[in-house]
């Protein structure tokens, strides 16, 4: 989506209208005096029985005479960012569900850069188009918006590569199982690396078997055809100091295998492979941006179906790093083909590492869909993409990375069980799992996207699938630049 941009320092209610008939009130702790579209505002309360105190406690919306359709949102210094993304997504819900070309905000009070951009993220990023396959879904985008109240736009590019990036995270999320199958998403891969100049490359599951890859091998073999691949995105800068890697699970579809899921929870199985788009949106960004950074992308991209050669209960396999497992669940598929994907990524000795995984139902037991957790093996990594969860709106609960928990994985027949039959701690004993897979003792922080999906949508996002750490790590990311 293509947007022009302007900004203007004059708030009279004329310049606003002569911009747009679609218009964004946002009011930062106390209302201006005279509050614009007074007259207007005071007979949409009077109908409701409300008064102007009661705009803090959700948006009102209201409809001029000439048509115009105007939203009135209250925000709050003391609020978190969460909190206010919350109320701007609300308040731009009605006009951006009329498609307008054209959308006018007008931000009054205090911080009014920070309030303006974070505004212009929440409206940018609800309205770009999602995939849609229905025959009249074609629809008119948003083209124009103007920030009257500020006198600059220092922000835009980080802006529209933050939205961009979340919308790529979703699109590649919402694509249906048939249209995405590991040789598609692998093409589609190699298509965006083309674009951005990106390197790639990919270990095909002969060449992985050839490797000792067997944790991957495990679940990619149940599948035909065998088109599974972990696959390797590179960006490069002149600049840069520091390199960073990313590891996606791909899951393109994930039946549980032998150990199968009911159809409740086989729905929607197609997003299994969001950890892979996150990281991939990531990059996205900071090659939009041309950040001084180095950065590999992995991702384990298979399925986990049921058949002949499906792994099963009880098997041993001997993963890249020679380390025998133990199956206990083959539903348990995400942290296998993470394993050995995390053991190349880590042989790259990159100065950190971040992976993303729709992993435990037990992460969402523990937080239900409004917050993901993370699992660090270092407590100042840990410690920095929880403020960044904070600073962005994207919430995040440090879990313990406790040695103890090993004793869980125990067996008496490999070096390591796969996981439990209990779901207790899953969320835990899955990244103490995931641990045992990275070499040379790297600063690595676990993902574990409990929050990918959320019915009413989630902070600045109103779908349900809502991009969920793409503005997490890209703030984290300003952090890790600058030490």
């Amino acid at each position: 989506m293509q947007i022009n941009w302007s900004h203007h320092l004059a708030l009279d209610e004329s310049s606003v209208l002569d911009f747009s008939q679609h218009v964004l009130l946002v009011f930062v702790d106390e209302l201006p005096v005279p509050i614009p579209f007074h007259s207007a505002l005071e007979n949409k309360l009077k109908r409701s029985q409300a008064t102007l105190k009661d705009i803090g406690d959700k948006p009102v919306s209201l409809e001029l005479a000439d048509g115009a359709l105007i939203s009135v949102v209250q925000l709050k210094s003391a609020q978190s960012v969460f909190e206010q993304q919350t109320l701007l997504r609300q308040a731009l819900k009605p006009l951006l569900a009329e498609r307008p070309t054209r959308l006018a905000m007008a931000v009054y009070g205090k911080a009014l850069d920070s309030v303006a951009r974070l505004a212009a993220y929440v409206a940018l990023v609800n309205a770009q188009n999602l995939p849609a396959l229905k025959r009249d879904s074609k629809l008119a985008g948003l083209k124009d918006i103007c920030m009257f109240g500020v006198v600059a736009l220092p922000w835009v590019a980080e802006t529209e590569a933050t939205a961009a990036a979340n919308t790529l995270c979703r699109t590649l999320t919402l694509t249906p199982p048939n249209q995405q199958t590991p040789k598609l998403y692998r093409e589609r891969l190699q298509a965006l690396a083309g674009e951005q100049n990106w390197q790639y490359a990919e270990w095909n599951v002969e060449q992985l078997k050839a490797m000792g890859a067997g944790a991957f091998v495990a679940v990619a073999q149940g599948s035909e055809p065998q088109d599974a691949a972990i696959v390797k995105l590179s960006y490069r800068n002149a600049q840069a100091t520091k390199t960073l890697a990313l590891i996606g699970k791909g899951i393109c579809f994930d039946t549980g295998g032998h150990n199968l899921k009911s159809s409740k929870y086989m729905q929607g199985m197609h997003q299994d492979m969001n950890g892979s788009a996150v990281a991939v949106s990531i990059l996205q960004a900071v090659s939009m941006q041309q950040l001084p950074v180095n950065v590999d992308c992995w991702l384990a991209i298979a399925q986990n179906h049921i058949g002949p050669n499906a792994y099963k209960q009880n098997d041993v396999v001997t993963a890249l790093n020679g380390m025998t497992i133990e199956i206990v669940h083959t539903d348990a598929e995400g942290r296998m083909v993470l394993a050995d994907t995390l053991t190349l990524a880590s042989r790259e000795k990159p100065d950190a590492m971040l992976d993303f995984a729709t992993l435990t139902g037990s992460m969402q037991t523990a937080l239900g869909t409004r917050m993901s957790g993370i699992v660090a093996n270092s407590q100042a990594l840990a410690s920095q993409v929880a403020e960044a969860g904070i600073t962005s709106g994207e919430r995040v609960v440090v879990f313990p990375y406790a040695e103890d928990y090993d004793s869980e994985l125990d067996s008496e027949i490999a070096d390591i069980k796969q996981c439990t039959m209990e779901s207790d701690a899953d969320h835990i004993i899955a990244a103490r799992f995931l641990g045992k897979f990275i070499e040379d003792n790297i600063s690595w922080c676990h993902v574990d996207l409990s929050s990918y999906t959320h019915k009413e949508g989630l902070g600045a996002v109103a779908s349900e699938v809502n991009g969920f750490g793409v503005a997490l790590t890209l703030q984290w990311l300003k952090t890790f630049l600058a030490e």
